[in-house]
């Protein structure tokens, strides 16, 4: 039996949602040859924002991990899509790059941005790590926390 990446979600009490509709003229994920682009998520699920508005007013350092974790929940479905759920096929996380809607002031944009990242290597150990671009910004869609993209590196 293949190892998904749904069980692999599910063996750590969280759940993979259904890939989110883009809210913009572009694919959820693009492969080149042995390289997976996952467009950028943001914190929502079922079209909705999880997490509207901006880290350090409405939310402290520990939501906004909450925020970037659902962004990788969202990109893992991408991913799973992408390698019709098998495991496997997943080389390893290259980069992810994540944006985070901050107050003025808030300077711990890595700390939020780590939500995602340590989903990423608790799921595939030392293949999870990646290289990373944390950056504060003054908005995001939907007004949502948190967005994060990633480059994985996947087999046939």
């Amino acid at each position: 039996m293949t190892h998904t990446i749904v069980d692999a979600v599910a063996a750590r009490g969280l759940s993979l949602p259904d890939i989110p509709r883009p809210r913009g003229a572009f694919l959820p994920w693009s492969r080149l040859g042995n390289q997976l682009f996952l467009a950028g998520q943001i914190c929502e699920r079922d079209g909705d924002v999880l997490y509207p508005g901006k880290v350090g007013a409405e939310f402290d350092l520990e939501t906004g991990k909450l925020a970037a974790q659902a962004c990788a929940l969202n990109l893992l479905a991408s991913l799973s899509n992408a390698v019709d759920g098998d495991m496997a096929r997943v080389v390893r996380c290259v980069r992810m790059n994540g944006f985070v809607n901050v107050a003025p002031g808030f300077h711990d944009v890595p700390l939020v941005i780590n939500g995602a990242s340590e989903l990423f290597i608790d799921l595939f150990g030392e293949a999870g790590r990646h290289a990373r671009t944390a950056i504060g910004v003054a908005t995001l869609p939907g007004n949502a926390a948190v967005e994060v993209e990633s480059i994985f590196e996947i087999r046939d």
